[in-house]
């Protein structure tokens, strides 16, 4: 079973990137299920439309995680109530809609338990996440009620998604951070058998600050002549993230490997 996990689009560049190199990616890896971030798959490079879910759908994802951003078009309110494939956060402040987590069905007929979390330190309020996954480990079992289980941690500090991994290691086939846009060299199979990396990028333009423009950003931090509000980079995009291959006897992870494809950051390794 082969589990392509890519990290946080990042504005038109990523979209761009996700539709001309995703089902590619798929036939080359001989990929089973996708899951992608899409909280900032938005022109604006904040939030995912409409326009945006229906074309990371078409290009192959068969799961659409989300973030902090999730609110940031006011659309999503309503067509996030109907698209199951469309994940906000499970410990989400409620009432909230939509679901923070599924068990969708992979391209071999496999059941795939995905979950939703976002971090508590340095993010938007929300319900404890420690909490909230500890509710969800009493719920969904691995090869009980799903036969594969991967997790998407949305947070800002690497020690919460490291803790979160000790607390799902055994009990998922997967726990991969998203939200940084910067991915972490540490992609590993813990003790009991769950891949982890604490971040796993973006897909994104990488000559940028985390996606954004690069001249707009350093003039903010500068204190000099920028606009109001940061817009993203524009520029040939990165795809990132990890491919997960695991054994469909115990559910559990045999590899993990990085994949890097296409735009500056590939050049550099």
């Amino acid at each position: 079973m082969k589990i392509l996990i890519l990290g946080d689009i990042m504005g038109p560049s990523g979209m761009r990137a996700i539709k001309e190199r995703l089902p590619e990616l798929i036939k080359d890896k001989e990929v089973d299920f996708v899951i992608v971030n899409g909280e900032n798959a938005a022109d604006d490079g904040v939030g995912i439309s409409k326009k945006n879910l229906d074309e990371i759908l078409a290009a192959g994802a068969d799961v659409i995680t989300s973030g902090n951003h999730i609110w940031d078009q006011k659309e999503t309110t309503e067509f996030i109530k109907s698209e199951k494939r469309l994940l906000r956060p499970e410990n989400s402040l409620k009432p909230v809609p939509g679901e923070g987590y599924g068990i969708f069905k992979s391209r071999n007929n496999k059941k795939v338990a995905v979950l939703n979390l976002m971090a508590n330190v340095f993010m938007k309020k929300s319900e404890d996440v420690f909490e909230t996954a500890k509710q969800f480990i009493k719920k969904i079992k691995l090869k009980d009620n799903a036969d594969f289980i991967v997790i998407d941690v949305h947070g800002e500090t690497t020690s919460e998604k490291m803790a979160m991994a000790y607390l799902f290691d055994g009990k998922a086939t997967a726990l991969i951070g998203t939200h940084t846009h910067v991915p972490t060299s540490d992609n590993r199979i813990m003790e009991k058998g769950t891949a982890y990396q604490t971040d796993i990028g973006m897909c994104g333009d990488y000559n940028s600050v985390i996606g954004m423009n690069r001249d707009n950003s350093l003039n903010k931090f500068l204190k000099e002549s920028s606009t109001k509000k940061h817009f993203p980079a524009l520029g040939k995009a990165t795809i990132s993230g990890v491919l997960v291959t695991a054994d469909e006897k115990t559910g559990l992870a045999l590899k993990i490997q990085q994949i890097i494809l296409g735009g500056a950051l590939q050049e550099r390794f």
